[in-house]
């Protein structure tokens, strides 16, 4: 939770031109009484101490930072490891963030929780956060989510959380965020919402990056422990955005390391049926930021399509918008087909069955690799695991149970 490593956001929320508060004014005095409390806790002593503890002892951090052998063979160059989120309890990178935000409403008061969920490994985090506590908790779905993230609603079931599925619009992950939206606006008094991405309105972007940034912290540890250096490169896919944003937030002064995120490319870029703001949208408000955003010439939020529930989003976290513009971290897309190859041989070369959004990172390994030399060290953060998504990849395939 380091607070200097970035003059951003300002004092309106911005990153750059990202970001902003563009909610009813129902919600201003909810934001402002958040940024308060955060401001008061997130340099305490106490505070950090209780967040740092329950990441040890709960989560089961640090996550190892494991060399990929058999994959790095593969590509015959360069060295290429693997941070372990998919090891986290819950399995993946949600539970960081959730852990931090509990604290914050536990802090505040509220006794009601709701979240958002596309993929449901956040769904399945909040659940297990509020259940550890006793709080109520409401976790908004796409119907079409629901259906084929189906373990991760039983799941989530299982914790004791209220399952919303979602119809309106697309039936995902934009439709999910839009009813918890309205949830907060009804019932802001005793209520604390915990969004799942560095996306949202200020303060949450900073809030989430904050949290996650354990992961960033936790690398530059480990890189130089285990190669003696700065990694060349850090590869993450990017939906929302808050496991790349983790990743790569201790990174941005360290020139030395590339940050690449990888969006849901789906059919491809070109045909426009994709998932890949930063890649093929422009400035656009949505889900009260500025950021880049999938939309038609009228300004209408475009439908999106990706096999990962958890990247099927039309926006993109505000200081996500931000580095690119700057510079700083490149954006690139893969298509569903690419991705689903990657889960093939990640799965089969490594043992390590990694979620569909993960395998999006693996699959630009491909291009990558083929632009360094032996002597390189390239970090795929793995942001959770493949269980969820077994019955998905089993349909493609042909596969019934």
């Amino acid at each position: 939770m380091k607070s200097d490593k970035n003059k951003f956001p300002d004092k309106n929320g911005f990153f750059g031109d990202y970001g902003g508060k563009f909610v009813p004014e129902t919600l201003m005095y909810a934001l402002e009484e958040l940024e308060s409390t955060y401001k008061n806790l997130k340099d305490n002593p106490e505070f950090k101490k209780q967040f740092y503890k329950d990441l040890s002892e709960f989560v089961g951090r640090p996550s190892p930072l494991y060399f990929a052998e058999r994959l790095t063979n593969h590509y015959g160059t360069g060295s290429i490891w693997l941070k372990r989120e998919d090891l986290n309890h819950t399995g993946a990178h949600k539970i960081n963030n959730t852990i931090g935000q509990i604290l914050l409403a536990k802090q505040m008061g509220k006794k009601r929780i709701i979240a958002e969920t596309g993929a449901g490994q956040h769904g399945v985090a909040t659940a297990t956060v509020a259940a550890r506590l006793g709080l109520e908790c409401h976790i908004y779905m796409g119907s079409e989510d629901v259906q084929r993230q189906s373990l991760n609603v039983y799941r989530i079931k299982l914790l004791g959380a209220e399952v919303h599925a979602v119809d309106s619009g697309s039936a995902t992950l934009k439709d999910a965020l839009n009813e918890a939206l309205r949830d907060w606006v009804t019932n802001v008094d005793d209520t604390y919402y915990i969004i799942g991405s560095v996306t949202g309105p200020h303060p949450y972007p900073m809030i989430v990056r904050d949290f996650n940034s354990v992961v960033g912290e936790e690398l530059i540890t480990q890189s130089q422990e285990l190669f003696n250096s700065m990694p060349d490169a850090i590869v993450a896919c990017v939906g929302g955005g808050s496991n790349a944003m983790g990743a790569f937030y201790p990174f941005i002064d360290i020139k030395e390391t590339r940050l690449i995120g990888v969006e849901a490319g789906g059919e491809g870029v070109e045909t426009g049926e994709h998932a890949a703001p930063l890649n093929d949208g422009m400035p656009g408000v949505l889900h009260g930021a500025l950021s880049y955003l999938m939309q038609d010439d009228s300004g209408q939020v475009k439908a999106t399509k990706s096999v990962s529930a958890g990247l099927d989003y039309p926006g993109v976290g505000p200081e996500h918008s931000w580095l690119k513009d700057s510079g700083r971290a490149e954006y690139v897309a893969v298509s569903d087909d690419e991705a689903l190859k990657a889960f093939h041989e990640v799965s089969e070369f490594e043992g390590i069955i990694p979620a569909l959004e993960t395998a999006h990172a693996f699959a630009y390994l491909d291009t990558l690799m083929k632009e360094f030399d032996k002597n390189a060290n390239v970090i795929v953060n793995v942001s959770g695991r493949g269980d969820k998504d077994i019955n998905t990849v089993a349909e493609i395939d042909g596969i019934k149970f």
